[in-house]
């Protein structure tokens, strides 16, 4: 696909405003990465007023206890930028994912260590400025939960929460994600809901991806989800809502998490697909944008 234009960006930035969307949770990059291109491009939008932003970084891109990654000093300049999405008390909100006990254990000698790091976060960021951060670890519900509880965050979530090895219609996998709200609620911790747009990795395992080196091509073709028609995945929507709101007040995070805006070749998305389908924006903007006027902003195809 050719590269993300500034013009496809302001757009995009419109459609997830008429969906009713507060946020963007970006995947955090080095600067020099050809995948920071989204996040450049929305911090350089005349329209980046109109939907905020926060990160959401792999545990991989903190480096180890012996060698910390420099990303995270980027990452504190971005919590102070007037965009970056604040949440209770002005605290920057942050997710910090894909994290596993033995991952915390090979780079950071286990949950102490990660645990530190993690607090010594909490101190930069509140002298450079940018704010202690409302810092989200994220798991998956089927892994250590009571790991994820003694790392010292806010809150817990996931950024996707399905099953890999089952296949179903969507209601099946809404079913998934609701059944994993109420695991990692035993953490003790506030919980960010996820909810799931959709699971389907099949072109991820007709052609495999660099970056997934376990993926052998071909296996697993079977495993996915039927794709959601747009009311169902509004009624999801709401359930997240509703669970969040039905949990007690010292118990409540302050986000929801929607799984994703673009993660189109895993099935689970937001943004408009060809030739013009926008039934998802438009059934989020009923939703969250009750008896808001407005026709969505229609779409925009690189050539």
């Amino acid at each position: 696909m050719p590269a993300i234009s500034q013009g496809l960006m302001d757009l995009e930035i419109a459609q997830a405003r008429y969906a009713g969307l507060d946020y963007w949770a970006f995947l955090a990059y080095p600067s020099d990465s050809t995948m920071t291109a989204p996040l450049l491009h929305y911090l350089t939008s005349t329209q980046r007023g109109d939907l905020r932003f926060c990160l959401f970084t792999e545990l991989s891109a903190w480096g180890s206890r012996e060698e910390p990654a420099p990303l995270l000093n980027e990452q504190l300049r971005l919590m102070s930028n007037e965009a970056y999405l604040r949440v209770e008390d002005g605290r920057p909100l942050y997710y910090l994912g894909f994290i596993t006990e033995q991952r915390a254990k090979e780079r950071w000698g286990g949950g102490d260590g990660l645990r530190h790091a993690i607090a010594d976060l909490r101190v930069r960021g509140t002298a450079s400025g940018a704010g202690n951060p409302y810092i989200v670890v994220g798991v998956l519900p089927r892994d250590d939960i009571g790991f994820a509880a003694s790392l010292g965050a806010d809150a817990v979530g996931a950024y996707t929460i399905a099953d890999g090895h089952m296949t179903g219609d969507y209601k099946a996998l809404a079913q998934i994600a609701k059944d994993g709200w109420r695991v990692l609620a035993a953490t003790g911790l506030p919980v960010v809901p996820t909810v799931m747009a959709g699971w389907d990795r099949r072109p991820r395992v007709e052609t495999p991806v660099p970056w997934e080196r376990s993926q052998r091509q071909g296996a697993g073709i079977n495993y996915f989800f039927a794709s959601p028609q747009a009311p169902e995945l509004a009624a999801h929507l709401r359930e997240a809502l509703d669970w969040q709101n039905a949990q007690p007040a010292g118990r409540r995070a302050p986000a929801v998490l929607i799984y994703a805006w673009n993660e189109n070749d895993e099935g689970g998305w937001l943004v408009p697909t060809a030739p013009c389908d926008q039934a998802r924006l438009e059934a989020l903007h009923r939703l969250l944008r009750q008896g808001a006027a407005g026709d969505p902003p229609g779409c925009a195809w690189r050539e």
